[in-house]
């Protein structure tokens, strides 16, 4: 089946190389990963870096650059969009900054191929909490921020949060993306809920997350803030659409 790894990017120069060559270098059974660089006018030049990484691997690495920082869940989308027109069977988001550890994208891969799960999650707190490098007031944030919007949904995903997943296309194809109104957390949120409402078989996989090491956090109150009050919009709406 052929995948592609899309990671959207703004200032992580000091990532973007190494992620790259960690991502080319991962062995599938008869295949291997294509990655997307999302690349939002990054000002430190990393989109430079990846163009030069093209030439190395001008087949499996490709570049889509937009001009300003649009919001992490319209570059998920876009890329999305890219990935479908290209006939990608599986379809894979991760950050750059190696919180999320690529050689787990194998684990995603098998949960969607041979366990036949149409989307794979991976997950923080499928067993106990497995996060490394945060301070304890975010890990209980993040924690029962899946606790609530398990209580509000009434999904039971443990990681509702997780930005490192595993989609099949025919997921994507069903969730109509131009709808999807959240950019932060609310995005991670609204894409699980509706692959769960249309009744997709979900597999969360668990990881271990590393806090970055290099570079800035993206994260910000407001993000939070679009999280907590955009779980109930999304409830509240979903009583008046037919998921079928």
């Amino acid at each position: 089946m052929s995948s592609i790894v899309i990671i959207p990017t703004y200032n992580e120069k000091e990532n973007i190389a190494e992620m790259i060559e960690t991502v080319m270098n991962l062995s599938l059974l008869d295949d291997s990963f294509h990655l997307l660089i999302i690349d939002d006018g990054s000002p430190d030049g990393t989109a430079e870096i990846v163009k030069e990484y093209q030439k190395k691997y001008p087949q499996r690495l490709f570049l889509e650059q937009r001009k300003g920082k649009l919001g992490l869940g319209t570059a998920y989308i876009h890329g999305f969009k890219w990935a479908l027109s290209n006939n990608y069977d599986l379809i894979f988001e991760m950050d750059a900054d190696f919180s999320h550890n690529p050689q787990d994208l194998i684990k995603l891969y098998h949960a969607c191929t041979e366990e036949n799960f149409d989307v794979a999650i991976g997950s923080r707190y499928i067993q106990g909490v497995n996060v490394v490098n945060w301070p304890m007031s975010r890990v209980l944030m993040s924690y029962f921020a899946g606790y609530y919007v398990r209580f509000i949904t009434g999904m039971k995903i443990m990681d509702t949060t997780a930005g490192f997943k595993c989609y099949k296309s025919e997921v994507l194809k069903k969730i109509e993306l131009d709808k999807i109104r959240f950019v932060g957390y609310a995005f991670q949120i609204e894409m699980k809920f509706l692959a769960w409402k249309y009744g997709f078989k979900i597999k969360e996989v668990p990881i271990i997350f590393t806090e970055r090491t290099k570079g800035q956090s993206k994260m910000t109150a407001g993000i939070f803030r679009e999280a907590f009050l955009g779980v109930i919009q999304m409830k509240i709406q979903s009583f008046f659409k037919r998921f079928m």
